[in-house]
């Protein structure tokens, strides 16, 4: 059973997974679906070119997804963090072909161009945006499916942690896929934390690395509820695994605080 644990959270099974599921679909080996995850950022310039980027992002583009099944998307404003201003957008698909065919589609969306077509058509003297970077992520095999947290249902105030691990191999990444799975989901729900997302990055840059999501309530609330997973006994027994040592499987961590706008469905 461990050995296949640990083989279902590595890249290579990821592959080997995918090719063997009907148009990209891919599940857990209790077979529940496993979610793909686009991660997007629009490099932005503080301007009114801003504000046509978000009204892009909520009357024409979020609909459009929605339309084609997929929800919820997240779209989040930088708040700490280099490079501001940049806008994220966190698109879930239980189907591959259908992230990655999702432009050709929108294209053909009547609704879609009507709503975009003042982004779209942004003069060069003017653009909407710098530049857009994009990565494709696989969902952990031990948490498949994007989870929003309450605060979203209930409109409340909310900040989101987006957190990146870089390893300086892939067997050290393949490593610390596989300590989430042996027991840092149940830390961090023992710690308080809303667990949104956990991706293994399969396109991207600077790989290999993975990315995950937490959210809080403000930013204290965070610092508070770190606190309490640095010193839970379970933390400190996983970690002083040798087969865990933090400094061998991590060579880089990026960190940023996103707050989400006000037509995030996450």
């Amino acid at each position: 059973m461990e050995r296949r644990r640990f083989l279902t959270s590595s890249l290579a099974a990821s592959a080997l997974a995918l090719a063997r599921q009907p148009r990209g679909i891919a599940q857990t080996s209790a077979g529940k679906p496993r979610e793909y995850y686009e991660l997007r950022k629009y490099h932005m310039q503080s301007g009114p070119q801003t504000k046509l980027t978000e009204s892009y992002l909520s009357q024409a583009l979020i609909p459009a997804l929605n339309r084609l099944g997929m929800s919820p998307v997240g779209v989040f404003n930088l708040t700490l963090g280099p490079e501001t201003p940049t806008l994220y957008v966190l698109i879930p698909s239980t189907s591959l072909e259908a992230l990655v065919t999702a432009e050709l589609h929108l294209a053909q969306d009547e609704a879609f161009m009507k709503a975009a077509e003042p982004f779209w058509n942004a003069p060069a003297t003017a653009p909407a945006y710098v530049r857009i970077e994009s990565s494709l992520l696989i969902a952990f095999e031990g948490w498949p499916k994007l989870t929003p947290p309450p605060t979203t249902a209930q409109h409340a105030k909310r900040v989101f942690q987006l957190r990146t691990y870089e390893s300086p191999t892939n067997q050290d990444h393949v490593r610390k896929v596989e300590m989430f799975h042996h027991g840092e989901f149940e830390i961090f729900a023992r710690a308080g934390f809303a667990q949104v997302f956990f991706g293994d990055s399969l396109i991207g840059p600077r790989l290999p690395n993975l990315t995950y999501m937490l959210s809080f309530g403000d930013i204290s609330e965070m610092n508070d509820k770190w606190a309490a997973f640095g010193s839970d006994p379970e933390w400190k027994k996983l970690s002083a695994s040798p087969r865990y040592a933090f400094e061998s499987i991590v060579s880089n961590i990026s960190n940023l605080i996103l707050t989400p706008t006000a037509s995030s469905q996450i």
